[in-house]
């Protein structure tokens, strides 16, 4: 959780702000929204455990810090960029038009197509004819930069890994502190933090 701080230098970070979970090395955006999941989850834990915050060395940083974390890093992805592009396909005014999706790219025209025979449609220079509406795709490079063409997946494709986090950050970054966060109980399993304190002494008689 440290490490996703600004001020530690584990991870570099692009001009826009989006952290570079995978040293710039290209689909980041995968790693980021697991990240955003993991940060919030674990703020929530904390303010479930009645515990404002957590150490790094010897600085305390409150659970806010996470969630600001998690916020930014989404936020990126829907539009908050030097690109001011969405990285979610259908949200917003400018979002990747062609998807590295089969699906996606070959029209529905009642022809069966085999494997191969989507070739032409992932070759194509028109964009996808049919919208994979809420599909987040790999994202952009350690400049900012993001190039809409269906045959580079290192920027177009859409992954389980990538949207399973996507919906999970989302998720637990939906509404706000003030209706409560255990409603099913996740953390009941959960061992405390600390050790329980022993219960207080019977009342003194004199």
């Amino acid at each position: 959780m440290c490490s996703y701080l600004p001020i530690f230098t584990s991870f570099n970070r692009t001009k826009g702000g989006l952290i570079q979970l995978n040293h710039g090395r290209p689909q980041p955006l995968q790693y980021v929204v697991n990240a955003a999941f993991l940060a919030t989850l674990f703020s929530d834990y904390l303010d479930a455990a009645d515990t404002p915050g957590w150490y790094c060395g010897p600085n305390f940083y409150s659970t806010d810090v996470l969630r600001e974390f998690a916020k930014t890093q989404i936020d990126y992805i829907l539009g908050e960029n030097p690109r001011k592009m969405s990285y979610i396909v259908g949200f917003g005014n400018h979002y990747p038009k062609h998807v590295h999706h089969r699906g996606a790219s070959i029209p529905k025209n009642k022809i069966k197509y085999n494997c191969k025979g989507g070739w032409k449609w992932r070759d194509s220079k028109k964009p996808n004819p049919n919208t994979l509406v809420g599909a987040m795709v790999a994202g952009p490079d350690r400049h900012d930069g993001f190039h809409d063409v269906r045959t580079n997946y290192n920027y177009t494709e859409p992954t389980l890994a990538g949207n399973a986090g996507l919906v999970a950050a989302l998720v637990a970054l939906s509404g706000d502190k003030t209706t409560g966060i255990d409603k099913n109980t996740i953390f009941s399993a959960v061992p405390p933090m600390f050790p329980t304190p022993p219960p207080p002494p019977a009342p003194w008689k004199p």
